[in-house]
């Protein structure tokens, strides 16, 4: 490979992975505003979802369409007290199409008043400027706990 197809690939992934950035940056801007149609724009219409099940929880259930997801963002928040809600972000890793972010997050169910938290890893992909994949993984332990009468 000559020096410049090396350049040429770089150059490639370089903008891959800025426009993964973006997209994952205006993902989480959504979120925060909890804007679901923006939401509902940045993911693609078959999403491969995962969040492990947890029957306790409501709003942890499978989903694989751009509405079902960006939908659970608004089951959450009905589902908890949104002014508990804290999410922070420590690692924000891209590598081409995927982006990994891992930080903490807490919460209170609004039914049983209990609180939950702790560390959380999620995964995108963005392919043609849209999310494909979006798996979580966080202490569904706790968040179990919360919801328990």
């Amino acid at each position: 490979m000559s020096a410049k197809s090396t350049a040429s690939s770089v150059t490639i992934a370089s903008s891959v992975a800025e426009a993964t950035r973006a997209v994952v940056q205006e993902f989480l801007a959504a979120r925060v505003a909890g804007d679901t149609r923006r939401l509902v724009a940045l993911f693609a219409d078959e999403v491969d979802w995962l969040l492990a099940e947890n029957p306790a929880a409501p709003w942890i259930r499978p989903r694989s369409s751009a509405a079902e997801c960006a939908a659970q963002f608004a089951e959450l928040m009905e589902h908890t007290v949104p002014e508990d809600a804290r999410a922070s972000v420590d690692t924000f890793l891209v590598d081409g199409t995927d982006a990994v972010l891992m930080g903490h997050l807490a919460g209170t169910v609004r039914v049983t008043a209990k609180s939950f938290e702790g560390p959380f890893a999620l995964r995108l992909t963005v392919e043609d400027g849209r999310i494909t994949r979006h798996h979580l993984y966080e202490n569904s332990l706790s968040i179990a706990e919360a919801c328990a009468l």
